[in-house]
């Protein structure tokens, strides 16, 4: 049973503008953050501790060494176990009054809907291009704002779209960037603080919503430089000819999807007559290592440049590592007129343990 008047809301509660009507709004709150990574650590974290009633996750990621640094929800005996299930048990440790609830899935264009639904807001805490833009289309269809936080090297951008009358993500990026144009935190790198800070103005943005008060950074991206220590607001305007909120809409970005399917039920398409074409998108070192002799390389950062070479008309299975890039491939092809797209879901490793055990993993 939640308690408003448990002490550890001592510090809130007397703040002015603020109070027990604020603090019941929280309690009775409902945000889903979508990936408990650099950003979503300390939104969550944050969040539980000020007492937004129900917290919900999504996440498949197991806790990696690499994380420690930026991710402070977790702990070095943490090493190797998911993500979802430390994440529950800290956040529960923080406050035991609120509602943590976990998906152990990705969000997609195709589940994206029902994860958003009966959330007040949400959090995008994720790390790649076409999870951001299925959270934005499903919190557009739902009329749910989502607060957008994205970090590299010393730099990091927050701002809250789909809010009622101001800008969706598409007003300030319409299309995908082309797969390899725009470099990972892996490939860059990023200070362990950066995220943290990120995801501090993020769930102070969540509170805000949820209470009414302040003012959101809607229409607003903010922008903050901590090597100079720097920070600036840029207006966003919500475009009319957005292909996703404006007043003419573009229609295949409702009506066309990507199917997801395992790798056992692609092995089995594959002997049939319309069988796809498979695609692998990972680098050529890991198709050294292992590959399925029937699949066609093109590396995710070379596939703009050679999408010229492929039909259209045909069925393409994108396929790496784990089915992230491959996503993301799959993403920005059907952007460019590619309807017919599986994402084999779970990647070659998945393909290794489920249908072929000879193929070594990696």
């Amino acid at each position: 049973m939640y308690d408003l008047s448990d002490p550890r809301y001592a510090r809130q509660l007397v703040l002015r503008g603020f109070g027990p009507a604020a603090q019941e709004r929280l309690a009775n709150g409902r945000v889903l953050i979508v990936g408990v990574g650099g950003l979503g650590s300390p939104a969550a974290s944050y969040l539980a501790a000020a007492g937004v009633g129900t917290i919900a996750l999504v996440d498949t990621d197991v806790v990696d060494i690499t994380n420690l640094h930026r991710q402070l929800l977790y702990t070095t005996p943490d090493v190797g176990r998911a993500k979802l299930d430390v994440a529950r048990e800290r956040l529960q440790a923080i406050n035991p009054q609120v509602v943590v609830e976990t998906h152990d899935t990705r969000l997609t264009a195709t589940n994206a809907a029902s994860l958003v639904d009966g959330h007040q807001v949400v959090i995008d805490a994720t790390d790649n291009f076409p999870t951001r833009y299925a959270i934005n289309d499903a919190c557009l269809a739902h009329g749910i704002p989502f607060v957008y936080g994205s970090v590299a090297r010393f730099d990091g951008q927050v701002s809250v779209f789909a809010a009622s009358g101001g800008p969706c993500y598409r007003c300030l990026f319409p299309v995908m960037p082309a797969p390899g144009t725009v470099p990972t935190c892996a490939e860059e790198g990023v200070l362990g603080v950066v995220p943290g800070i990120i995801g501090l103005h993020q769930a102070t943005e969540a509170i805000k919503l949820l209470t009414a008060i302040g003012t959101p950074l809607i229409g607003q991206l903010l922008l903050v430089d901590l090597l100079a220590q720097d920070s600036q607001r840029i207006t966003v305007a919500r475009r009319h000819d957005c292909p996703a909120c404006g007043d003419v809409r573009t229609p295949s970005l409702s009506s066309m999807s990507i199917q997801h399917l395992s790798p056992a039920a692609v092995a089995a398409l594959l002997a049939g007559d319309d069988a796809p074409t498979i695609i692998d998108v990972r680098e050529q070192w890991e198709h050294d290592l292992v590959h399925l002799p029937i699949s066609t390389l093109i590396p995710l950062n070379t596939l703009a440049t050679r999408a010229s070479d492929l039909d259209q008309s045909r069925s393409y299975a994108l396929l790496c590592h784990h089915g992230m890039r491959s996503e993301m491939a799959a993403s920005w092809l059907m952007q460019h007129g590619f309807s017919r797209l599986i994402n084999i879901d779970g990647g070659i490793d998945a393909w290794s343990m489920d249908v072929d055990s000879s193929l070594p993993r990696y």
